[in-house]
This record gives C-alpha cells, structure tokens and sequence, in this order.
C-alpha cells in the first residue's frame, strides 16, 4: 500500500479573523433574531435578502483610488474582469436595490434584512471579519418622525431581548450639529479634512477619555498609560475650546449658526415625538457627542447603548457600550440616481449583543442535545429506529445511536452530546414491554455527591423503568423538569 504524501496535505486551520460558530451560540443566534424579526414585523418593516457580493462600484464610500480595490473589503474579478466584493453593509446593497427597483417600490419603502458582513480590517480581539448585522430601514420619508420611530425600534427591541430599562439608552445627535462645530472652529475647506476627522475621533472618545483627554487630542497629542503618543488634531487654544464648549452646553444652546438651529430642531421634534409615545429621557436621550458613519449620514444620527456593567470570566469588569446604531443617509441612494432619497435606518451588531445578553444574570446552563436511544441488540435496529421516531414525531428531539460501539462509549456519546437521557431496551426490558430511561443530568449530579462508587451502584441515580406506552409522556416530563 502505497503512503499518503504528507507534504501534499493542506493545514486544518481557520482563515484569520473569521471563527467557527458551533450549535449552542447558532440556537441562541437563532432564538435572537426571531424575537428581533417579531419586533421589526411589529413596526411594519418588511424583509428582504440580496446577495452577500456586489459590483464594488456599488458600495461607494468604501472604494479606494487603488488598482485593486481591497482596502475595507474583500474583491475580486469576474470572468468580465469587473471587480465585486463582499458586502460590507447591508445599507448600500438596499441603496442599490432601491434604485434598480424604485419605480415599482411603495413609498415610504420599509424593510428589515439580516445575514453576514464582511470587513478586509485588521483582526483582534473580538473583532472578526465576519459578524452579523440585522438592519431596518424606511425609504422615502423626510420628516424626523422617521427618525424617532428608528429610535423607539431601538429601544424595544433591546426590551423585547431581555435588556431592562435603566440598562440601555438610545443616545442622539444630529450631523447638522457636527457640521456646525466644525464650521464655528474655523475647519471648514477640502485642506481641514483630516483635522475634522481628528476632532469627531476625539469627539467620540469623551466617555472613555473625559474632557482632559479630549483636549489633549485636541490639541498636540495625548499619551496613554502605556506610553503610546496618539498624534492631535493640532487645534488653537480658541479653537479648542469652541468644541469643548458644544461638548458641555445643553444642546439647545447650539444655536449659534443655521446649522446648528436646524440640528436642533429636529433634535427636539425628535424627543418630543419619542415622549408622547412614552419614550422619556431614561430610554430615549439627546447626546450631542454621537458620532458616526461620517461618510454618509446626514441628519439625527443614534446609538443604542447598554449601561450594565458585568464581570467576566476571569472576574474583571466588562462594559459593552454600543451594541447597535444608524441615522438618517439622504444622499446613499442619489449616488445610482442623481436624485435625493431620504432615507432613515438602524442596524443591531447581532454578535456583539449576543455577547453582551450571555452575560446578563446567571450563567444560562448549556443547552440540552437530543435524546439518544441505545442500540443493545444489532437485530433490533427496526424497533429502535421505531422508538426514535415515535418521539421525533411528539415533537422530542431524538436519535438513535448509529456508530459501531458497545454500550460504555454510547453513553459517553450521549454525555458530549448534553443529552438530557437516553433510552435503553434490552431484550429482559424488551420481553416485559419496557423501556428503561435513565437520566443523564440527574445521573451526573448524583456521582458528584457520592463518593462511594459501590454505592453510586446500587442506588442506581436517574435511571428508572416505564412501559413502551407511556415513554414518550415520560421523556417530556423529564426535559420539562430540565428546562425549568
């Protein structure tokens, strides 16, 4: 018999930044974006899917002035030798799909969409280059009614998941007054670019940093605990303190230039709307330190934040912050059309806030695999396939046991897969009419707590016999207990 050449053999490893998701976090993922879909249906969103590539033209603000456009997103050619690419955002797939399709669509146009998305970033910590986003959008209206509506989503769909009230708050802003603090500090012009983008970074980092740190990126630079220099935005004495100012006035007080006062006013349409819903300050907060997607949002811009604090595995301090956002993008679909589309969306980071949720309250223990019937007699592989089925079809998840081992290695077989028992018949059980239903969970608690193995024999822990008639009351009665 001839070898294997095992230089020829590829290595069993993962692309970096991307990770295997296995079948306890893909139930939790699953029961996690129905209760999520209930929540958009509620509000009248609609679902639609489009494809996971697009022409990379299509996705606009991420394609560099480059030969190969990978920088953000992972391209290629076609065989017509056009460049696609992995969608970035489920945003810029619906800007395309509404103006191929904008003749036909209803106006306001709404809906809900989620699947994967893909960032050609640099990998770390929690950071992959793939992760879920489930997003909802309305297409079509102007007013800041929109907005609030997005806003009030937010805040019941954190609800509708388990997060309490007092530990979440949708914060929001308005680009309008972005705009206006950049023009008050004299950074207006094509050669201001880059410091604009310096200040709204700083800008964002208040929570974490405080207004001493924000004045240092402000200005020459700040240098963090470690010693690593953070370059500034290099702004005067004034000028610095015209953004720490917008920082701490109320936001009604921005009313200094037009774009400030028509920020504002939306901001206080907007609140005033939430509140006569019954969405108060607790839930629904103006936070003129929101900064986002720079590139395209144009009006109220929100953040949905969760404020719990918990601790982690190893005991430290864990607090998630942003878990999900959007505003409003006016201009996205006016790319593909010359003609402006308002437009008003929010996405939830469905990865991160999974995370977070798993770490609200008590560990959830792990969740309960099939039960798995015993195959003691070969010659009777019929009647327990029978067995098996009779409680798929009372709606109990069941298998029989289909490798080539002895008993000892089924029930460890049983054990990897979190059964909540197994059932066994021999042909002593099978002459009577029985079946014997021996509960593993129950089984495993009471080895823990003796320590006398002749002991642990002879009581026997969870295991018990019913008649073939009543198996499938019996084994609904058991995961019931477990799930409790």
């Amino acid at each position: 018999m001839s070898k294997v050449n095992t230089s020829t053999r590829p290595e069993a490893r993962l692309a970096k930044g991307f990770r295997d998701i296995e079948a306890a976090e893909l139930r939790g993922l699953n029961d996690m974006t129905g209760k999520i879909r209930e929540v958009y249906e509620r509000y009248g969103f609609e679902a639609l899917e489009t494809p996971a590539i697009e022409y990379t033209d299509a996705l606009g603000k991420f394609l560099p002035d480059q030969d190969r456009p990978n920088a953000g997103v992972f391209s290629f050619q076609d065989e017509d030798e056009q460049w696609m690419s992995l969608r970035y955002d489920l945003t810029a797939p619906l800007a395309r799909y509404v103006a191929q399709n904008f003749q036909f669509l209803p106006k306001p146009f709404r809906r809900y969409a989620f699947g994967n998305v893909y960032r050609n970033e640099k990998p770390g910590p929690g950071r992959f280059r793939q992760f879920m986003q489930f997003d909802a959008d309305t297409v079509g209206a102007e007013g800041v009614a929109a907005d609030a509506e997005m806003c009030m989503l937010a805040a019941d769909t954190l609800e509708a998941l388990g997060v309490k009230r007092g530990d979440y708050v949708i914060k929001v802003s308005s680009r309008k007054l972005l705009d206006g603090l950049l023009s008050a500090a004299g950074l207006d012009g094509e050669e201001n670019a880059g410091r604009r983008l310096t200040v709204l970074r700083a800008v964002d980092k208040l929570d974490r940093l405080g207004i001493e740190g924000v004045s240092q990126l402000l200005g020459k630079g700040r240098k963090d605990e470690s010693g690593d220099f953070t370059k500034g935005a290099d702004l005067t004495p004034a000028q610095t303190m015209e953004v720490i100012g917008f920082l701490e006035r109320p936001i009604a007080s921005n009313t200094d230039n037009p774009a400030f006062k028509s920020g504002v006013e939306d901001l206080l349409k907007l609140k005033e709307i939430c509140a006569a819903a019954g969405y108060d300050e607790n839930r629904i907060r103006l936070d003129q330190t929101v900064v986002r997607g720079l590139e395209y949002y144009t009006g109220p811009v929100f953040e949905a934040e969760l404020t719990f604090e918990v601790k982690d595995d190893d005991g430290r301090p864990v607090r998630f912050g942003s878990v999900g956002g959007g505003g409003r993008y006016d201009d996205l679909v006016a790319r593909f059309t010359g003609e402006k589309v308002p437009a008003t969306g929010f996405s939830i980071g469905v990865s991160r806030l999974q995370a977070a949720l798993s770490l609200i309250g008590d560990k959830k223990a792990k969740a309960l695999g099939p039960v798995v019937v015993l195959v003691m007699d070969k010659g009777e592989i019929a009647t327990y396939q029978k067995m098996t089925q009779a409680l798929r079809n009372a709606g109990v998840r069941a298998e029989m046991y289909l490798g080539s081992s002895g008993m000892k290695a089924q029930m460890k077989y049983a054990d990897k897969r979190n059964s909540p028992c197994v059932i066994i018949q021999g042909s002593d059980e099978r002459a009577k009419g029985e079946v014997t239903i021996k509960d593993l969970i129950e089984g495993a608690k009471a080895a823990a707590a003796i320590k006398d193995n002749k002991e642990w024999k002879e009581a026997r822990p969870a295991q018990f016999s019913v008649s073939e008639a009543n198996l499938i009351q019996e084994v609904h009665k058991l995961i019931k207990r477990h799930e409790a």
